[in-house]
């Protein structure tokens, strides 16, 4: 027992020692190279909405780099390299008790990372270059091409769940036995990829983002240690301090943000945690400051189509509706950092409870 707080624990501080050491280097580099945006979202569109231009730093978006996430999955590969390296080296009880790096729990979570984390760095700094000018259509474009990308990610995930892992269905709270969706499981996990990855408007305000992803890697973090999945516990431990090394830096003014490279990479890790945690139909609850941030998008976009271009909100995503009604910037964020709280609390007691 505690040899597992050990594993838990003693990585998450070795991951924000490291990010907070690697981040004034990647910083020099995000400046010297202008990874910033060269035009704000308002100049790149036609939009009439006051409350929009209310609610957008114009200067920031073209001052600030957008690919603050590779300190995020960054720090996680150099931690985890670093335990699984002195076990090889120094192959002692606790070395080899601390090396998390699994194949049967963290192979995938980790590949998933990766994967999408690059994607969206390849993202960002096309939207860095290709900023310069009307780009409206390559943007569209990009977003079609990385959509592709991420059904791809998890129709090979899904796969692996469906073909290798023998798992079909879905654990239902309160419901003892598993509800078995057949073949059906792959087209689901892609669509529940897709969901949670729609999330990442949510990376709006300075910290608003990170804080609420790490809380939500913490709260699986004690889910998967309560189901003694400990790998996968510390996995999640070690995202939630590579978050907070990236929020130490991220505090208004924030000196980067964490752009797709760090949205893409998290929110498909997160789909695959869920899935391999069997709270899938939890997440909604846990991770409940995403879910109302997507819920926005669809109701607003929804209104504004059919119902005569009638907007439910000033702005959306929500946190900019919040902005709009005069709330300060850091108002918005702690909120959302303790609704964050208190829903991932309400999470993971229905996930202990619930089996």
């Amino acid at each position: 027992m505690i040899l597992d707080a050990i594993k838990i624990f003693f990585p998450t501080t070795l991951v924000f020692i490291i990010g907070i050491v690697i981040t004034p280097f990647l910083t020099k580099i995000m400046y010297q190279r202008k990874l910033w945006k060269k035009n704000n979202r308002a100049q790149e569109s036609d939009i009439t909405n006051k409350d929009f231009a209310t609610v957008h730093d114009g200067v920031a978006e073209t001052a600030t780099p957008r690919v603050g996430g590779v300190i995020i999955w960054l720090s996680v590969l150099i931690c985890i390299s670093v335990i699984w390296i002195t076990s090889k080296i120094f192959p002692t009880t606790l070395s080899l008790k601390l090396d998390f790096f699994s194949k049967n729990q963290t192979l995938v979570p980790l590949v998933a990372l990766l994967l999408g984390s690059w994607i969206g760095l390849a993202d960002d700094l096309l939207q860095v270059k290709g900023s310069i000018g009307n780009t409206s259509s390559d943007v569209l474009g990009n977003r079609w091409v990385k959509i592709g990308m991420i059904i791809a990610i998890g129709l090979a995930v899904a796969s692996w769940f469906y073909f290798k892992l023998g798992v079909s269905g879905i654990h239902i709270p309160f419901i003892p036995t598993i509800v078995s969706l057949g073949l059906f499981f792959i087209p689901f996990f892609i669509l529940v990829m897709l969901g949670v990855f729609s999330t990442s408007v949510i990376d709006g305000l300075d910290g608003l983002a990170g804080g609420v992803l790490a809380i939500v890697f913490a709260a699986y973090a004690v889910i998967s240690a309560v189901q003694h999945q400990i790998d996968i516990a510390a996995l999640c431990a070690v995202i939630s301090g590579a978050i907070l090394a990236f929020l130490w830096f991220n505090i208004p003014p924030a000196r980067f943000y964490m752009g797709e490279t760090g949205m893409l990479g998290l929110t498909v890790v997160l789909t695959v945690i869920a899935f391999l945690t069997n709270t899938v139909l939890l997440l909604p609850i846990i991770a409940l400051p995403l879910t109302a941030t997507t819920a926005s998008v669809i109701i607003q976009v929804t209104s504004y189509k059919y119902f005569g271009h009638r907007r439910v909100f000033k702005v959306a995503p929500l946190h900019h509706h919040f902005r709009a009604l005069g709330w300060s910037k850091e108002k918005v964020v702690m909120r959302y950092w303790v609704v964050s709280i208190i829903a991932a609390i309400i999470g993971v007691v229905l996930a202990i409870i619930s089996k």
